[in-house]
């Protein structure tokens, strides 16, 4: 507990610097984790190259874009009511959603290298299925637990990255 307090107390204190380091944190452990666990690729066959992609990724776009739609949301719609957290989710999930998947995933597909050509390929292959994902494991666990516990997160940043994106970057 004492380690969330003073997340919690940075996160007031610099809001935009901790949101940014979260974000690249938590993408480059989970990066780590894919590798390891997911993939199994053991710590010989580990590409540090990729980890360090998808932490730079977290910091300079997820970051950055996600914290300051949050911010957004906040100011567009105030509150801490379950049916202020409801609006919200439904405009993250009805209209950040899609946006951000349209620009996260093309940059993914040109930070791997692919031309534009492969790469809006790709986009058109897998957008519309990681969209689904994202709304059946992103809007079913808020619905369920997050509307619960808002008033124990009221005035907490949070910063979430649609898990259907983890098995798009491995694609």
């Amino acid at each position: 507990m004492a380690l969330w307090r003073a997340y919690q107390r940075a996160l007031a204190a610099h809001p935009w610097k901790v949101q940014v380091l979260t974000a690249g944190s938590l993408m480059g452990v989970g990066d780590i984790i894919s590798q390891q666990l997911v993939e199994k690729r053991g710590l010989r066959e580990h590409q540090t190259g990729r980890t360090l992609t998808m932490v730079s990724l977290g910091c300079g776009f997820v970051g950055p874009v996600v914290g300051g739609w949050y911010k957004v949301l906040d100011r567009f719609i105030p509150g801490t009511t379950k049916v202020d957290a409801l609006k919200k989710m439904l405009l993250d999930q009805g209209g950040f959603a899609p946006c951000f998947l349209g620009c996260f995933l093309p940059l993914v597909g040109a930070l791997n290298g692919l031309s534009a050509q492969d790469n809006w390929a790709k986009l058109q292959r897998d957008y519309r299925d990681a969209l689904i994902t994202n709304y059946y494991v992103g809007c079913c666990p808020v619905c369920c637990c997050y509307l619960e516990f808002l008033p124990v997160l009221e005035g907490a940043s949070a910063l979430s990255l649609p898990r259907s994106v983890i098995s798009t970057l491995q694609g």
